[in-house]
């Protein structure tokens, strides 16, 4: 997924103080201790799981250095990892943490040299797409976490449209399926920002299916309202558009293998033309206004809340700057339910925390990723004005929103099913689909020609 990070407003001071109090990681269950440290170790083409037992106990490790590498560097972000850092350094007197703090395009491309080594840290930020993480299990450079999930019981704790996000078969070849390799803090979702005031001043009822959000836009158009907003000039905007409307018209396992890669499904589908031929529809016919494809993504987000446009179906990020210049006007909620009966959309998880094969001290690294992954992290995560991977409708804000967003990630995380950003399917789907959703918006080409590149790109990817 390409998208804008947008800082997060910092939290008060009281965030230390309050973890203190909740401890994370207490919830720890304990396993028989084996006399050494467990260690990870290469093998090729397999990635690898921990030799022997697994171990909890980590005050009986000895002293250790635990080096983390992440990404966490943002007001918000920096202030809760910090807070569970000095929390996981209490509860463990033993473990000193060494963190190594860098924006994420820098951590991703040190990553990618440093697992070819002995080097490594014990515990990194690794991006979960194909490029990164698929190549890196491949290689048999990050370590199987199955045991740790199954000791620590992450499998409970997390749904499993989140889990399968780090989720890879041995070989890197399928993704989204098989053993865990990273576990993730926070969430993302797409949905559609709605402005309240145009919707009771149109007499226009929250949409509950597909058909009343259709409905919806009409009644928009009738009354000389522009339906919606899309700014689309960098061209992955509109795979936020067309990720949750595929879902109406498109099983979501089917979805699930286009959007990951997966081989067994095709993009030459009667629902997938549907998709296609609705999202085209409301770009040539102006319901995202004049020049969609013309239009700056930030600055279309601001003339939704200048009063452009009924909906906005954009990402959660957007959420906070929207409610700066919209108050308790703008509102969110997931997409309909789609063909399957559930609620299913586009979102992801923060990049995940994972364990390189060679790093020195795994039942340590695995005790961190427990710990600042746990029910009490998640609290304190929202205290600082991010959203939780987990409880994430028990921790929202009290209203606004931001508390329709949290509500309506747990909607779909729980109860629903997080697809996949469609442009993680193959390394240049990006591109290709970036250009074929311009082309429909625009009229250039027609449903069948932008289909069949999609399908010619998909293919090419999975017959390799």
């Amino acid at each position: 997924m390409r998208r804008r990070i947008l800082s997060v407003t910092a939290l008060a001071a009281a965030a230390t103080l309050t973890l203190a109090a909740c401890a994370p990681g207490d919830n720890t269950p304990t396993t028989p201790p084996t006399d050494e440290p467990t260690a990870g170790g290469t093998t090729d083409g397999e990635a690898p799981a921990p030799e022997g037992e697994v171990v909890t106990d980590i005050a009986s490790l000895g002293d250790i250095e635990l080096t983390v590498w992440d990404q966490e560097v943002r007001g918000s972000q920096n202030d809760a990892l910090v807070a569970l850092n000095e929390a996981f350094e209490d509860q463990y007197p033993n473990v000193t943490i060494n963190r190594v703090s860098q924006s994420n395009d820098d951590l991703q491309s040190q990553i990618a040299l440093a697992l070819s080594g002995n080097d490594v840290p014990d515990v990194a930020q690794v991006n979960n797409a194909r490029a990164d993480m698929g190549q890196y299990v491949a290689a048999g450079q990050l370590t199987d976490l199955e045991p740790y999930a199954e000791a620590y019981g992450w499998t409970d704790r997390f749904g499993e449209s989140v889990l399968a996000n780090s989720r890879y078969s041995a070989d890197g070849a399928t993704f989204g399926d098989g053993n865990l390799y990273g576990v993730p803090q926070t969430g993302e979702i797409v949905g559609i920002f709605y402005n309240q005031t145009k919707l009771d001043e149109l007499g226009i009822e929250l949409p509950e299916t597909w058909d009343d959000y259709f409905a919806a836009l009409e009644t928009a158009r009738e009354a000389d309202e522009q339906p919606m907003v899309l700014g689309n000039i960098d061209q992955w905007p509109a795979f936020h558009v067309f990720g949750p409307l595929q879902a109406n018209y498109v099983p979501v396992d089917e979805i699930d293998d286009l959007g990951r890669g997966n081989d067994g499904a095709s993009w030459l589908t009667d629902g997938n033309r549907e998709a296609l031929e609705q999202f085209g529809t409301w770009g040539t016919e102006g319901y995202f206004g004049s020049s969609p494809n013309g239009t700056d993504y930030d600055l279309a987000s601001v003339d939704f809340a200048e009063g452009t446009g009924v909906f906005l179906p954009a990402g959660n990020w957007l959420g906070g700057d929207l409610e700066s210049l919209m108050g308790e006007d703008v509102g969110f909620m997931a997409p309909p339910p789609g063909i399957d009966g559930t609620l299913a959309s586009t979102g992801a998880t923060g990049i995940p925390f994972s364990i390189p094969a060679n790093a020195a001290n795994v039942d340590a690294a695995a005790a961190y990723i427990d710990f600042v992954t746990s029910d009490e992290a998640m609290a304190l995560i929202a205290e600082n004005g991010g959203m939780p991977v987990n409880d994430t409708a028990e921790l929202a804000p009290e209203s606004g929103v931001q508390r329709d967003i949290f509500e309506a990630f747990d909607a779909v995380s729980t109860g629903g099913t997080l697809l996949p950003y469609l442009d993680w399917a193959t390394p240049t789907f990006p591109d290709t689909a970036g250009q074929g959703f311009q082309e429909v918006l625009g009229g250039q080409l027609s449903v069948d020609e932008v289909l069949q590149a999609f399908e010619d790109d998909y293919q090419a990817f999975v017959g390799e």
